[in-house]
């Protein structure tokens, strides 16, 4: 009984110091008013998974037509490539790449640049044997819905981060 409860308090000591600690929570600049998201397709998932993502920040949300006084996070392209890494014996690609590119700026209601524009890329490899087409389909699938949920977050850290004052 001791020995468990030493276990157990020298498991929670060893716990403590290893550095984990919560994300903050998303901080967009002071200055930025209402925001609106436009993508370069407008039935993209990522331009709603981007404007719920500041919602939930804290922005308001403003209708994409809505040009005066309105902050633009502009989502300008984003392209899927798929890239055979692997052969099996016949020659048939067994394993891929999916990379998701996305180039976006953010710009503030006075037209100045908030985050300058950059690309983010995101990559995952998945297998796709040549016998089970159905469950390449679904796979891949999955790996697109979790990519652009990926994409949302990666570009929402990159707006935090810009909105952070930087160190001297």
């Amino acid at each position: 009984m001791n020995l468990r409860l030493a276990v157990l308090a020298l498991s929670a000591v060893l716990l403590s110091g290893c550095g984990f600690h919560l994300r903050n929570a998303l901080n967009l600049p002071a200055d930025l008013g209402p925001v609106r998201v436009l993508a370069a397709d407008p039935y993209s998932p990522l331009g709603d998974m981007l404007a719920d993502g500041l919602q939930r920040a804290g922005a308001q949300a403003a209708p994409a037509e809505a040009t005066d006084g309105v902050a633009t996070l502009q989502v300008l392209s984003e392209q899927w490539v798929d890239t055979p890494i692997s052969n099996d014996r016949s020659g048939r690609a067994q394993e891929y790449a999916l990379r998701y590119a996305v180039v976006f700026s953010l710009s503030r209601a006075d037209g100045s640049t908030a985050v300058p524009q950059q690309a983010v890329e995101l990559a995952r490899d998945y297998l796709a044997p040549a016998v089970d087409s159905i469950g390449k389909a679904s796979e891949r699938e999955l790996l697109v819905r979790e990519l652009r949920r990926d994409m949302a977050a990666a570009i929402l850290r990159r707006v935090d981060a810009a909105s952070k004052p930087s160190a001297p």
